[in-house]
């Protein structure tokens, strides 16, 4: 392709709402425009690095046994209200309307899909396992998009689903995904962690997250340098070290605290009660209905941990005015002692795992200004025990013995889940097991973001010039400058030079335009194309080419020839 030909329209100025390096750099590169809020449009490069990405991924799958589907993007409601999740998706879903008033939604995920069909023909053991998967678009009605391609409404995944007829099945299908995904994005080029995470509204026993370490990331990850452990923070659990409480009274005392709201009000004198002591007592509604997260004072609670502890799809914190209509008093002053006999907290009371065994500690009285001393979990009031909170840095590793958790942002990449029979026995697609029986199949999950692998990759190499591709999915291979386009030798050489690279099967964008070299060295480490070879009347004058792998300081001076056959292993390897 020659540059004068290529539609590539490059920024001087980054633009005023980008706020993360690949958004501004695949701006300003030229790769993509925006359409609307969360809406792009894929100029020739990035659609170039995007097929790249997907021929990749067909690869592995399909030497794992997959087979691509394409499914329709236009979904019917029924089957959606058939796993349960048409409103458990709530504002996130796309849906819509036909002219007959039919409803429907456009496809975040294809679950329930892939399952019907299943359903409709698969009827053995025999027949399994089974591995189907597709390239997709993808909608979620995002209601804060921003970041560029990080948090959009359009969307290319990959998605691909396991069928088996046992447990041991499903962590074959598992295994057999995860090592086709660790080969996928190293032959993209993209380092990256894999870490344990919450299902969510997925479900299912348990699944993994490859993510890649950026500040872009909206995820926050803990993990040991010592054993290797990794989670995210939706999933990680930590060693804290444990808290001896002094004896006290027999049952719960209630004191007068005038002017106290927080946590830390309450660690100032007169009272002087450290944070550790202190019931952190959050109200939160969760899928409609009141629930209580209790805390020490000094922990912060995750909001995904505690959705799946209740089992809910969807949580959020409950308005000042439900607060003081289901405890009777408002927030500050509020605790669980006497809540069991409430019928709206019956079986909704849930406490960190940090809170058992201790004793002696404050929280509200649920009464304005009055808190509890003395109050111990288990004996003054019943919860149910879960991991509820964020762990922080520091913390102790739960894996090893010595190691201590580090905290960082990543971006996710892609996500694995064991959905088991979740998908299957609400749909009520059966096989036939050795012995005749009907039983649900058991399922997997298996996601990449198209684009975020292209992101992560723009996130981890690029500098205050440009982006800095892989190779492997890079728009072209190479890129060669022809420095005096009008002279006539630099460009028979040019033409000669770039005539002899597609021979071999390399990509090549080849800059014949009539610009300064300065502005051709520019755009060409702004656009991120890895090997770059500048042909000019200088080095032609000793029968020389310049190449240069971009983000390097060092150039080497080649003849044709041996320009050719160095691009030429270096594609070979990155793209074997």
């Amino acid at each position: 392709m020659r540059s004068s030909k290529l539609f590539l329209p490059t920024l001087k100025e980054i633009p005023s709402d980008a706020e993360v390096k690949s958004h501004k750099l695949l701006l300003r590169a030229g790769y993509m425009r925006q359409l609307g809020a969360g809406i792009y449009s894929y100029l020739p490069l990035l659609r170039r690095v995007v097929t790249k990405i997907e021929a990749i991924i067909r690869r592995e799958m399909d030497a794992i046994g997959g087979q691509e589907f394409l499914q329709p993007a236009l979904l019917p409601k029924e089957l959606w209200t058939e796993s349960g999740r048409w409103d458990v998706m709530g504002q996130n879903m796309f849906r819509i309307r036909d002219r007959k008033g039919a409803e429907l939604c456009l496809g975040m995920t294809h679950e329930e899909i892939f399952t019907a069909i299943a359903r409709a023909e698969l009827r053995s053991y025999r027949q399994l396992p089974q591995f189907w998967y597709q390239i997709q678009t993808k909608f979620r009605d995002e209601p804060r998009p921003k970041s560029g391609l990080l948090r959009v409404r359009q969307f290319t995944m990959k998605d691909s689903y396991s069928f088996d007829s046992t447990w041991e099945g499903l962590d074959k299908s598992f295994e057999a995904h995860r090592a086709a995904y660790e080969r996928i994005y190293s032959k993209c080029g993209l380092k990256f962690v894999e870490v344990e995470a919450s299902s969510g509204s997925m479900g299912g026993s348990s699944s993994v997250e490859f993510m890649v370490r950026t500040d872009a990331g909206e995820d926050l990850i803990a993990s040991c340098d010592k054993c290797g452990y990794a989670a995210n923070t939706e999933k990680a659990t930590s060693r804290i070290d444990p808290i001896e409480d002094a004896p006290g009274p027999d049952k719960p005392e209630k004191f007068a605290t005038p002017g106290v709201r927080s946590i830390e009000d309450l660690t100032r004198e007169p009272f002087g009660v450290a944070a550790e002591r202190q019931i952190k007592t959050l109200v939160y509604v969760a899928d409609s209905r009141p629930v209580l997260a209790l805390l020490r004072g000094d922990h912060e609670l995750n909001e995904v941990k505690l959705a799946d502890a209740v089992g809910a799809s969807e949580v959020r914190p409950a308005r000042a005015e439900e607060i003081v209509e289901w405890m009777g008093a408002p927030a500050g002053s509020l605790g669980a002692v006497g809540m069991n006999d409430v019928p709206a907290f019956k079986g909704r009371i849930f406490a960190d795992l940090s809170l058992k065994g201790r004793s002696n500690m404050v929280t509200g009285a649920n009464e304005h200004e009055f808190h509890l001393r003395g109050v111990t979990p288990g004996r003054d009031f019943q919860p149910q025990w879960a991991d509820l909170r964020t762990v922080k840095c520091g913390e102790g590793c739960p894996r090893c013995e010595h190691g201590h958790l580090d905290t960082y942002k990543a971006l996710e990449v892609g996500h694995i889940f064991k959905l088991g029979t979740k998908y299957s026995e609400a749909m009520g697609a059966n096989i036939l097991d050795e012995t005749g029986k009907e039983k649900p199949v058991i399922m997997g999950c298996y996601g990449i973001g198209v684009e975020r692998v292209a992101v992560g990759a723009c996130e981890l190499y690029c500098d205050d010039d440009g982006i800095n591709w892989p190779l492997a999915i890079a728009p072209y291979h190479v890129n060669v400058l022809a420095l005096q386009a009008r002279d006539a030798e630099v460009m028979a050489a040019s033409e000669k030079l770039t005539a002899a690279l597609e021979a071999e099967g390399i990509e090549v964008l080849f800059d014949d335009r009539d610009e300064r070299a300065g502005s051709k060295f520019k755009d060409a480490d702004l656009i991120g194309i890895p090997l770059r070879i500048a042909v000019g009347k200088k080095g032609l004058a000793e029968g020389k080419v310049e190449f240069k792998r971009r983000g390097s300081k060092d150039f080497e001076l080649l003849t044709i020839e041996e320009a050719v056959a160095r691009v030429k292993a270096l594609v070979a390897e990155a793209v074997r």
